[in-house]
C-alpha cells in the first residue's frame, strides 16, 4: 500500500465515522455519560499531542528544552496567567536552555 492509499483510506474513514455520527440519536448523545465522555477524551488526545510533540523525536523519546517549557506553561496555565504570558514564558525558558546548552 503506498502513503497516497493510506491517505485516501483513512480519509474515507473519517467521512464514514462522521455521517455514522449524524446518525445517532440526539437523546443518546444528550445523555449524560456520552456527554462526559466526550469531554474527557478531547482533553486525553489534546495532552497525548502534547506529550508526543513534547518528548517524540521520531521513534525515539528524548528530554530536552521542551519538556521544561512545557512544565512552565502548565504552571502558569494553574496560576491562571493570561494565554499570551504562557506562551512567551515558555518559550523564552526553552530559549534559555537552548542558549545555556544545559538542553539541546
Amino acid at each position: 500500500m503506498t502513503l497516497w492509499n493510506a491517505v485516501l483510506l483513512a480519509s474515507i474513514a473519517c467521512v464514514v465515522l462522521k455521517t455514522l455520527g449524524y446518525l445517532v440519536p440526539a437523546r443518546v448523545m444528550q445523555a449524560p455519560r456520552p456527554a462526559r465522555i466526550a469531554d474527557l477524551l478531547t482533553v486525553a488526545l489534546l495532552a497525548a499531542l502534547v506529550a508526543v510533540q513534547a518528548l517524540g523525536v521520531g521513534q525515539a523519546i528524548t528530554v530536552d528544552a521542551r519538556v521544561p517549557a512545557v512544565l512552565v506553561a502548565a504552571g502558569l496555565l494553574l496560576l491562571r496567567a493570561p494565554f499570551l504570558v504562557v506562551v512567551v514564558a515558555a518559550a523564552v525558558v526553552a530559549a534559555l536552555l537552548r542558549l545555556w546548552g544545559w538542553a539541546a
